[in-house]
């Protein structure tokens, strides 16, 4: 890294490697938990400058269970590549602070219910007051409108309510969660491409604008497939997409393999590479309907078949022949080949934790690829910082 002087005579580390399509951007964090600062994540992977705000007690995802001892994996999985600043609001020096960092902030994030920002002095129709370019993300669980508005929302309780764990669940059985924080990470995703879409428009118009994201619109968006429902046609009717017995996780002599099977193409390739090409003949399985409704005949004679290799043996014996996939680990992606030719992992240098291979790049840029990744900031380790400095597009420490 280079080093540069700038605001206060503070000498300010440059963050290596190329620009990106976001670099000279500033983006205020204030948002804790997944959605908002994960969304600010993949604004910083792009290369602009985030700086995450915390209150004096910390993100609370800080404070989630984890075998790390220094750290929580959670904190640090979601918020790599961001300053950290540690500012109370309710103190008048510390708001005050906030809101020279809002004169030269391009975008502010938070994930407030609806009836704090105002209350913090830091509500759109304020912020806009001071800089009327800023682009304001609000993240929230239920919108800014509507009986349920101040109600806290988080990922699994807007996975409930919107029906995911019910179709999740077995046939007749009990509801049952997706883990992983999907409607969060969803959410997050949401956050960087309205922010980003926002910023374009400000090109144009040289102004800023309210941003709108929630975790229910982001779990509604996940089922638009689902969410249709046509004219005279009865309400209580499966809108599920998935395809019949065949595409899905099936047992082999040792582990699980996930097989996709709904083209004709695919469909015969599996019946050939199984020794069932018989199937593949029979007009009564010549469609993904008809083979949907005959599950039970042939998914049989499949796992027979199967259980003659293991997952690994099928997924190299299928090839590029028919789509699927060995259940593994996430552990396993970590030295995945695939993973490592595509640049998703990286080796972080943290102040407490040490050095950790963590995830990185979920975009590709060909001419604009972005400044190297680090890792997330301790709590409050770059206060001092970057208080004490002016804008830098390309500030960013270690």
């Amino acid at each position: 890294m280079n080093s540069t002087t700038r605001g206060a005579g503070v000498p300010l580390p440059e963050r290596s490697g190329p620009k990106g399509p976001l670099s000279g951007l500033r983006v205020l964090d204030l948002s804790a938990y997944i959605a908002g600062p994960y969304g600010c994540s993949l604004l910083a992977d792009q290369g602009a400058e985030v700086i995450k705000i915390e209150p004096p007690n910390g993100d609370n995802l800080r404070k989630y269970p984890s075998t790390l001892e220094a750290e929580s994996r959670a904190f640090i999985g979601v918020n790599r590549s961001k300053l950290g600043v540690v500012l109370d609001l309710k103190q008048a020096g510390d708001h005050a602070a906030l809101m020279a960092l809002v004169r030269t902030a391009d975008v502010l994030v938070h994930n407030f219910r609806p009836n704090v920002p105002p209350r913090l002095g830091i509500a759109y129709e304020q912020l806009k007051a001071i800089n009327p370019r800023l682009i304001y993300c609000s993240v929230t669980g239920y919108g800014e409108s509507g009986p349920l508005k101040e109600k806290a929302g988080y990922d699994q309780v807007l996975q409930t309510m919107t029906g995911m764990c019910a179709l999740q669940g077995k046939r007749g059985g009990p509801p049952e969660i997706l883990y992983g924080s999907v409607v969060d990470y969803y959410a997050s995703a949401l956050v960087a491409a309205g922010v980003a879409s926002a910023l374009y428009e400000r090109e144009r118009s040289g102004k800023g604008q309210f941003v709108g994201v929630s975790l229910l619109r982001a779990a509604l968006t996940m089922q638009s497939a689902r969410m249709v429902w046509a004219e005279g046609e009865p309400k209580d009717i499966g809108r599920d997409m998935r395809s019949g017995g065949i595409t899905g996780i099936h047992p082999t002599r040792e582990g699980y393999l996930y097989i996709s099977a709904n083209t004709p193409h695919f469909w015969r390739a599996l019946c050939e590479k199984v020794g069932l090409p018989d199937l593949a003949d029979d007009e009564r399985y010549d469609t993904v309907r008809k083979r949907a409704q005959r599950f039970a005949e042939i998914v049989p004679k499949l796992h027979e078949a199967l259980a003659v290799r293991t997952a690994l043996e099928w997924e190299e014996w299928f090839g590029e022949a028919v789509p699927c996939a060995a259940a593994r680990t996430v552990e396993d992606m970590f030295d995945n080949p695939q993973v490592l030719a595509e640049g998703m992992v990286a080796t972080f240098a943290h102040p407490t934790l040490g050095s950790y291979r963590g995830f990185t790049r979920p975009i590709q840029f060909d001419r604009t690829p972005g400044p190297e990744p680090f890792a997330a900031p301790t709590l409050g380790q770059h206060t001092a910082l970057v208080l004490a400095s002016k804008k830098s597009p390309d500030l960013l420490g270690a």
